[in-house]
């Protein structure tokens, strides 16, 4: 199955929004780490996942969050 890395980018008045919309409906993402920079000033966070397309992607976010969500199909590279 693809990877894909997701982007989602808030302002900083959203903040507890993008937060506290991933107790409403069934997230795949629910009570994961993913990574953050709001504390320092960016307001965004990115989640690795598993997905057969984008779209499938997107859907394991609450709606707040994937209508902010850039998403990137990746793939692990060893760096020599």
């Amino acid at each position: 199955m693809p990877d894909y890395l997701l982007h989602h980018r808030h302002e900083p008045h959203e903040c507890g929004i993008a937060f506290a919309a991933f107790r409403g409906p069934d997230s795949a993402l629910r009570q994961r780490t993913v990574l953050a920079s709001c504390r320092w000033g960016e307001h965004a966070i990115w989640c690795a996942v598993e997905a057969g397309s984008e779209a499938e992607a997107l859907a394991q976010l609450p709606y707040f969050v994937a209508q902010r969500t850039t998403v990137t199909r990746v793939c692990d590279v060893p760096i020599p």
